[in-house]
């Protein structure tokens, strides 16, 4: 009985750890997108993804022929939705990089950017998973991509040779 547990429990942690070979930088790299950290500095990610990847390994026995990274990937999200959005846990509050290239956008457009875009999750699955009507799901994404694409500009530059105004 116990050499049949202790050789259970080996295929779990190599079929985890193959997991996360495969998935871990993906996994990364798209919560690196959701706090809009820089790749090379993202305390903030890389809670995110230890914690789905905890959340991941203590129901690997439980998923049945379910995708381990669907179950990472929406863990991941709705983790970050939680502390972005409801203030729970930190995930959203802080600031994002300004060189993140989705620093011009809220916790909750960057997290359905991440999920139509990156992680090409459908509208519907989507706004099932956020717990929102597909059509606000639409509407976030479309000004999102409005945002993203159209960045509001600065201030116009001074003339050449005009003397700047102080008060």
């Amino acid at each position: 009985m116990r050499q049949r547990q202790a050789s259970q429990g080996a295929r779990r942690a190599r079929e985890f750890e193959a997991f996360v070979a495969g998935a871990a930088g993906r996994l990364l790299h798209a919560a690196t997108l959701l706090t809009a950290e820089t790749p090379d500095d993202n305390p903030r990610a890389r809670r995110l993804l230890t914690l789905s990847l905890a959340h991941t390994y203590a129901s690997w026995e439980r998923l049945r022929g379910e995708d381990p990274y669907d179950r990472a990937r929406q863990y991941l999200a709705t983790r970050f939705a939680r502390g972005a959005w409801h203030q729970y846990g930190g995930l959203g509050r802080a600031r994002p990089h300004p060189g993140s290239p989705l620093a011009a956008l809220n916790p909750q457009e960057r997290l359905i950017l991440v999920l139509r875009f990156f992680e090409g999750v459908a509208e519907e699955q989507a706004a099932a998973l956020l717990g929102l009507p597909a059509e606000r799901v639409h509407a976030i994404c479309d000004r999102a991509t409005a945002t993203l694409l159209h960045p509001p500009r600065g201030p116009a530059p001074a003339p050449m040779g005009a003397k700047a105004v102080t008060s």
